[in-house]
């Protein structure tokens, strides 16, 4: 069995529903936190249980029977929380569970000395998975496409795009990184450890983000560089954790660093087709 954590969210459920389409249903198991929320998975013949970090005792009831763990990575950073001993306790309920591998949703840019803070959980938590003394595979996941939407902000609405100094990122959909994680769950050791950047063909940066979105509009949308501290000074005024300010930070230094600008081909090999442009969901969101 196959047990997906954070079923609920987008990129959980995303995953299940590929995995549904794959294997046998008996073979896919959700762990929620609120197993009402999955009603409709459980409906699917999807085993549901209830997990949580606060219980870890549920969570390896909710990973009994699994083969694989794929572990959906935590956003408790943004609001002061800590993901790093989140991700320990799953870890340690795979591994009372009996599990074989963890599958853990990394992101492109992991390293010790990344400028994106969220890089940082991803570094150390990939170091975690190395001591576990479980096998285990780290996706390498491009920059999610669907941030995108909320960089824009209302500038769809206002034609002005008012954003810190940037550099390109390689933007890809849910969409395709639920599928490619999906196929490497029904095929378990294709990869050992990180995998290659999980990417798009294409990196675009803010004033390309820019074009597209106003080519998908049919009206003009301008970038207007500003600096990093009235950008953070505007999030902080809204009303933006103060986490969640430091990651947005922190994203357009390092992409000003190159590190969100790596295209690679694997996840084209692995869908079998080309991965969805930033443009693609543009169209699908945008377009509406």
């Amino acid at each position: 069995m196959i047990v997906v954590t954070g079923a609920t969210g987008q990129l959980g459920r995303a995953i299940i529903e590929k995995l549904v389409a794959r294997l046998p249903v008996a073979q896919v198991g959700a762990s929620v936190r609120d197993p009402e929320k999955a009603a409709d998975l459980q409906a699917l013949g999807v085993r549901v249980r209830q997990g949580d970090y606060r219980d870890p005792a549920s969570l390896t009831r909710a990973f009994e029977g699994a083969t694989q763990v794929l572990l959906v990575s935590s956003n408790a950073r943004a609001y002061g929380g800590d993901p790093l001993s989140q991700h320990r306790v799953a870890i340690e309920a795979a591994r009372n569970a009996d599990a074989a591998r963890i599958v853990y949703t990394s992101q492109m840019a992991a390293g010790a000395s990344s400028a994106f803070p969220p890089a940082l959980d991803h570094a150390a938590t990939e170091d975690m998975l190395d001591q576990s003394g479980l096998d285990w595979t780290a996706l390498r996941n491009g920059f999610y496409a669907s941030s995108a939407l909320n960089f824009l902000g209302d500038s769809p609405d206002t034609g002005l795009l008012e954003t810190p100094a940037d550099g390109k990122i390689a933007w890809t959909t849910h969409a395709d990184l639920a599928e490619a994680a999906a196929v490497i769950l029904a095929d378990a050791g294709r990869f050992d450890g990180p995998t290659p950047p999980l990417t798009a063909s294409q990196a675009l940066d803010f004033a390309e983000l820019a074009a597209a979105a106003s080519e998908v509009l049919g009206r003009p949308i301008q970038r207007r560089v500003i600096s990093d501290e009235e950008f953070g000074a505007r999030m902080a005024a809204r009303g933006t954790p103060t986490g969640a300010v430091n990651m947005m930070l922190g994203m357009y230094r390092a992409s000003r660093a190159g590190e969100f600008a790596t295209v690679h081909p694997t996840l084209e090999q692995l869908l079998g087709r080309p991965p969805l442009t930033v443009r693609d969901m543009f169209a699908q969101e945008l377009g509406r």
